[in-house]
Formats: structure tokens, C-alpha cells, sequence
């Protein structure tokens, strides 16, 4: 395991405690740089395969998860795996699904659930989460742990 992301690279965002994650849209090309050790696929429909570790969550677009419980686990499991794995979350377009895992993300990591979004558009992407729903998701996600 190198565990390691380029934070320059496209999509990498660290959170406060310095873990590093990267976003993603699987519409794109799959970035320059080394492979995920793991990722987090956000979409309504199973994804094909990849050559590294992944799971599929069922999470339909502009939606929130299919099983909110499954979903907190999983963002649980990333937080986790980030410390020392090179990780990825990805949805279709990179930006509404993938913004809210990556809020959620920061929540786990002290971030407070209110400034969870901004912190988001600021680090990874300007119009990460999309709906009055997700940010809703991520302001009550600090509230289920």
C-alpha cells in the first residue's frame, strides 16, 4: 500500500486531519497517477468491474442513499481506510453524490455538519451538492452518529 494521493492532483481533497481523498465522475477519464486502493462507487445502477477494491452504493442520481445505514457505515469505512489507503468516492458526474459523501467525509472528521458543504465547494469543487436534500443529508449526518 503506498497510501499516498498527489493533493495537487485533480479531485484530491484533504480534510482537516490530513487524510486525502479523491473525487471523481466515472463519466470522465480516470485520472493520471496511481490506481485507488479503494472506491466508493455512488451510483442508481451496479457499476461494471475495476481492477481495485470497490463498493457499490446504491445511490440514485440528484437522490440521497437508497439505505441511509449502509451509507454511514461505507462513509465510515473510507474515513478509516483514508488514513492509510488512497481512496476514492466517485458518482456519474463527480459532483452532487460524490460533493455530499466527501461533506459527509468532513463531518466524520470534525468538520462541523453547517460548514460541511462549504468546506467541500471550497476544497474539491465550487457546485459540489447539488440539492436542498443533500445539504440536508450532510446537516443531519452529524446528527446519526
Amino acid at each position: 500500500m503506498n497510501g499516498a494521493w498527489n493533493q495537487a492532483d485533480p479531485g484530491v481533497m484533504r480534510l482537516p486531519s490530513g487524510r486525502l481523498v479523491r473525487g471523481r465522475g466515472l463519466r470522465g477519464p480516470l485520472p493520471g497517477g496511481p490506481a485507488p486502493e479503494f472506491a466508493v462507487h455512488l451510483l442508481g445502477r451496479e457499476p461494471g468491474p475495476v481492477v481495485w477494491e470497490s463498493r457499490w452504493l446504491r445511490w440514485p442520481d440528484f437522490r440521497l442513499p437508497a439505505d441511509r445505514g449502509a451509507a454511514r457505515a461505507l462513509l465510515g469505512e473510507v474515513w478509516t481506510r483514508a488514513a492509510d489507503e488512497r481512496v476514492e468516492v466517485a458518482c456519474a458526474g463527480g459532483r452532487g453524490r460524490t460533493g455530499t459523501a466527501l461533506a459527509c467525509l468532513a463531518v466524520l472528521d470534525g468538520v462541523p455538519p453547517e460548514e460541511a458543504v462549504a468546506f467541500v465547494r471550497e476544497h474539491y469543487h465550487p457546485r459540489a451538492v447539488e440539492t436542498p436534500w443533500q445539504r440536508r443529508y450532510v446537516l443531519r449526518f452529524g446528527d446519526s452518529g
